[in-house]
């Protein structure tokens, strides 16, 4: 199997107000559990639209990434990893904090040790990414000589990391080779796929280098695929799994956020009534079971057995692409009863425990 041929992606223009962002390094949430860490970190800044824009904004933006991209601005402190050089390659990270396919890309970018700055969008006017004919997120604006637009989450992780690994080619070249291509789904609607996003463009020796064997490559492929096209869908329907985890997950936007207090009981309790019958449409339309917790719990497990136990990573002793892909989207359940439930139901914890210390390692 071969990447296929590509076409040059368009260049791209400004951007809005941006913060400095970096791995949140906090005792994990089973083991303390505080307002504003994972999914209620959400709840920051500038959630002042009231109580009815921000359930729409929760459900638009539950609707179009599958995930938990909830109305919020949230000021993130600067990040300490350490520089690159001058010029080298500078980025802009457009977001949704609790969106899982932005997580992915933190995770990525913090494993990294790349410097970002980070906008964060609000969901239901986007003002932030007018400049955009591409209307989701993640977007990552980057420069590295000339100015890109790269979307999608895979195919920012791709594009960056073969940057990374080879400079034979400019970014803007390696970008070109994950085209955008229209489709139309089973429902009828058209939507934008990028040809080749879990490919690494890489030469002979490079691939050899990066993947001694071919199964090493096709393994890490299936599976951060796996965590786009299944774990991430299995996110809403576990977090709005009943009124009272509905509840909860709102409850953390509202003690976070500014809001006058009828403001405040309309959002955390219309809210979390909103995003409960939302949550059992994505559970119909993605065929999970009565008790979601066990497609969760299932899920799970199929990824540590995967993992294996004579590895601390997919990746070996390294996380690859694929725990990278795994740990971002599973991380945006952070702070809630579904995450710990998780922890103690499955197996888990230890490659998470490990993904979380290798992270901090290298990231900071």
């Amino acid at each position: 199997e071969r990447p296929l041929s590509a076409r040059p992606q368009p260049k791209m223009a400004g951007a809005g107000r941006v913060w400095r962002v970096g791995a949140l390094l906090l005792p994990p949430a089973w083991r303390l559990r505080a307002p504003g860490r994972g999914f209620g970190a959400a709840a920051g800044r500038g959630g002042s639209g009231g109580g009815g824009r921000l359930v729409l904004g929760a459900a638009f933006a539950l609707g179009g990434s599958a995930g938990l991209c909830l109305a919020a601005r949230q000021r993130l402190r600067e990040h300490s990893a350490a520089e690159l050089p001058a010029g080298s390659l500078q980025l802009t990270l457009y977001q949704y904090k609790t969106c899982p396919f932005c997580s992915k890309v933190r995770a990525f970018l913090d494993y990294h040790g790349l410097p970002y700055e980070i906008v964060e969008v609000n969901p239901i006017m986007r003002k932030e990414i007018k400049f955009s004919s591409y209307r989701k997120v993640p977007i990552l604006l980057a420069n590295a000589g000339s100015p890109l637009q790269l979307n999608d989450s895979s195919v920012i992780i791709s594009a960056i990391k073969t940057y990374l690994i080879s400079r034979r080619n400019s970014l803007e070249e390696i970008v070109s080779f994950y085209p955008p291509v229209k489709t139309v789904t089973e429902q009828g609607k058209e939507v934008l796929e990028y040809e080749n996003k879990y490919w690494l463009m890489l030469d002979e020796k490079e691939t050899k280098r990066v993947y001694p064997v071919k199964e090493v490559r096709v393994e890490e492929m299936k599976w951060r695929k796996w965590a786009d096209d299944w774990l991430v869908h299995l996110i809403s329907p576990n977090v709005y799994r009943t009124p009272k985890e509905a509840l909860a997950s709102f409850d953390y936007i509202v003690r976070e956020g500014k809001f006058g207090t009828l403001e405040g009981l309309f959002a955390k309790y219309v809210g979390a009534v909103a995003m409960f019958f939302v949550s059992k449409r994505l559970k119909k339309r993605h065929q999970l079971r009565d008790d979601v917790r066990e497609d969760l719990y299932e899920a799970v497990n199929k990824w540590v057995k995967a993992v294996g136990k004579n590895r601390l990573f997919m990746g070996g002793n390294q996380p690859n692409l694929a725990d990278l892909a795994v740990y971002g989207v599973l991380r945006v359940m952070e702070g809630l009863e579904a995450f710990d439930d998780m922890m103690v139901h499955t197996n888990i914890q230890p490659w998470y425990q490990r993904m979380e210390e290798v992270i901090q390692k290298t990231g900071v």
